[in-house]
């Protein structure tokens, strides 16, 4: 089963400083239809005006992943960490037992755009935790990196989730498969450009829900970068 979610179909809100697609049911943005998928509970598509951000507030108990595509963005929290995240980066934080943070866009000039996203946990109660890894372009182009997972297999950043996160760079010739459990969920989620997803074309901003398949396969790339997730069901 692989179902489409066409990009202008996601919710959209507009607050100004922020403008931000929804993918999941978030906030102001409400649809029973689309709460998540598997342990995948959001995916936000945030662009950050010059010289604005989000103010300190907290979370519990979620997986925490920025993804910038766009600008840097500037992030502080209670464990201590001030870090800049640019394009290239993964940026993991725990929230556990609880942490406090803020993200910002000290740009005067430039908005960033980053992919917010949120994976249910598979403990809870732990002290909250940052990592942060910059992932080189040549290890996603034309294939799919692991780049968060479990123990920080293959030198990803560590989740405490039962989840995998993949991101790949694909245009023209170059083709990639992944194996899946069809006992799992997978989505693919396509950043930006145009790329086939087993047989279905998408478009950026578009995303396929993914569920009893056993293999995935990317080809026919224009310009794509699309992440991808393996989920527990």
């Amino acid at each position: 089963m692989l179902q489409i979610r066409k990009s202008q179909e996601r919710g959209y809100a507009d607050h100004g400083w922020l403008k931000s697609f929804h993918s999941f049911s978030f906030a102001g943005y409400y649809d029973p239809a689309f709460m998540g998928w598997g342990n995948l509970r959001v995916i936000n598509e945030d662009r950050v005006a010059a010289g604005a951000g989000f103010g300190t507030h907290g979370h519990r108990d979620m997986e925490i992943i920025s993804y910038v595509l766009d600008g840097e963005l500037a992030h502080k929290d209670s464990m201590g960490n001030i870090e800049s995240i640019p394009p290239g980066d993964v940026q993991r934080m725990s929230a556990g037992r609880g942490v406090m943070h803020s993200e910002f866009n000290h740009k005067a000039d430039q908005t960033t755009h980053f992919l917010q996203i949120w994976i249910e946990p598979n403990v809870r109660g732990i002290p909250p935790g940052y990592e942060q890894k910059a992932v080189d372009v040549a290890d996603k182009r034309g294939k799919l990196a692991l780049v968060a997972a479990p123990e920080g297999e293959a030198a990803s950043v560590s989740m405490h989730a039962d989840a995998r996160l993949y991101a790949g760079l694909f245009d023209g010739d170059e083709s990639a498969e992944l194996k899946l459990d069809p006992a799992r969920k997978a989505y693919v989620h396509l950043i930006r450009g145009a790329l086939e997803v087993n047989g279905q074309r998408l478009q950026g901003g578009d995303a396929a829900m993914i569920a009893a398949e056993s293999q995935l396969s990317l080809k026919g790339g224009q310009d794509a970068e699309v992440l991808v997730f393996d989920l527990a069901p």
